[in-house]
């Protein structure tokens, strides 16, 4: 496997992808001023779906300079985080236990159509690649191992799509 690119034999080692956030150091601006600020300074959520844990702590390390992201290990967590949240992006991948990224993402479809959608699956076939695109209406289907740099465009021109002040 090729260096650079995200699938079952390359993740990072020692990566705390926990505790990504603002620094916390006093301001000495106006009130009126760091809203301001902060505003300008917002990111807009991405939530990642995939079952297997180094995967998603590569997508999340990769997104976290760009969105402010949220992992899901599973559909039923991913679903969980929809309700609590407005996300600009799903990544998601197809294959998990418990559900699967497509019919997920055909539900985001129908419950947040303003929100982008992104597939990621080990397995491309054309049934599935027709259905990714009518019922979910899905912005890029990519297949693993996909490139970082790839990863990283797309998850930011879907952000785009919706939102064209978007990282």
């Amino acid at each position: 496997m090729r260096q650079g690119r995200i699938g079952k034999a390359n993740y990072p080692k020692g990566n705390d992808l926990r505790g990504t956030g603002p620094l916390g150091e006093a301001s000495v601006m106006t009130p009126q001023v760091n809203a301001a600020a902060s505003d300008a300074n917002k990111k807009d959520a991405v939530l990642i779906v995939d079952d297997e844990a180094p995967l998603l702590d590569m997508y999340k390390t990769l997104l976290a300079p760009h969105f402010e992201v949220t992992a899901a290990s599973s559909v039923k967590e991913a679903e969980f985080a929809l309700h609590k949240k407005s996300f600009r992006v799903v990544v998601a991948d197809h294959l998990m236990p418990g559900g699967n990224g497509l019919s997920l993402l055909v539900r985001v479809r129908e419950e947040h159509p303003e929100t982008a959608r992104i597939l990621v699956t080990g397995f491309m076939k054309p049934e599935m690649l027709l259905r990714a695109v009518n019922e979910a209406a899905v912005f890029r289907y990519l297949v693993k191992p996909v490139e970082l740099r790839e990863f990283i465009a797309v998850v930011r021109d879907a952000a785009k799509s919706v939102n064209p002040e978007a990282a």
